[in-house]
């Protein structure tokens, strides 16, 4: 075995050296690129939400329904359960009112007010009167917004989470799409800072079991928000509508008072 002189040592360190540095450079190169990677893939994840619906080419009516939501002046779903330990009781009223919405390059569409009354533990908690109207010709339900009251424990009412398209930036999204598609995801609320309930088409061919009824052919929702954590999960069943809402199911369907005829 030859000896190496100084020399030829100290180059090899020095070669050594250099190679090192090139391995932790490359190291935290890949290390940032994995984590700017994942970051660009959240943000591909996010972005797979549709948010652009072509709301120029609907004739937009405040009366009918598709296979999973109804519009129907004097329809009322009932819901009762326990949510997160709590007794709910739901009430949904399609109310015999409409409210128009001015946006846009659109201009002014009809919709239909939606009542939801909420009590919680025998106390009423929340008052939403939501606005809906059906595209003619894809049968898509879009959501153009609500009022909301919310009655605290204090004594005071609120207004968390209202809003209005065509109002600071928000626009309509689609509540109920007319044609169910396993895996499509997309906006029912966009009010930036304020209302940004999105959803995911994840189960179809569901038979549900409820105390209003068993029902066939019905699909899963599951829904987010940007704006906290956490998700809820909701059917819906041909015909009837909303089934099971997180923790409450259907228990009464059918007609009941519509409130007053009129705009808003």
């Amino acid at each position: 075995m030859s000896k190496i002189d100084g020399s030829q040592g100290r180059l090899g360190l020095r070669v050594l050296t250099t190679v090192l540095l090139l391995v932790a450079t490359l190291g935290v190169a890949f290390t940032w690129l994995g984590l700017s990677g994942g970051s660009a893939m959240a943000q591909k994840k996010e972005s797979q939400f549709t948010t652009d619906f072509r709301l120029e080419d609907c004739d937009f009516q405040a009366t009918g329904e598709n296979t999973y939501f109804v519009l129907r002046p004097g329809y009322r779903l009932v819901f009762e359960g326990e949510d997160q330990g709590d007794t709910v009781h739901l009430e949904i009223t399609v109310l015999d009112e409409t409210k128009d919405i001015s946006l846009p390059d659109i201009g002014t569409v009809t919709t239909s007010v939606v009542e939801e009354r909420e009590s919680v533990n025998g106390e009423l908690a929340e008052v939403s009167r939501n606005w809906f109207a059906l595209c003619e010709p894809t049968n898509d339900v879009f959501y153009f917004g609500e009022d909301v009251d919310i009655y605290n424990e204090d004594g005071t009412i609120t207004h968390e989470g209202a809003w209005q398209a065509g109002v600071n930036g928000a626009t309509p999204g689609i509540i109920m799409p007319g044609r169910f598609l396993l895996g499509s995801r997309y906006f029912q609320e966009q009010a930036p800072g304020v209302a940004m309930d999105r959803s995911e088409n994840v189960e179809m061919g569901l038979e549900m079991n409820t105390p209003a009824g068993t029902f066939d052919q019905c699909v899963r929702v599951l829904e987010t928000t940007p704006l906290e954590r956490g998700e809820s999960e909701k059917v819906y069943c041909p015909g009837v509508g909303l089934v099971v809402d997180n923790g409450v199911q259907l228990v009464e369907v059918g007609s009941g008072g519509g409130g007053d005829d009129g705009d808003e």
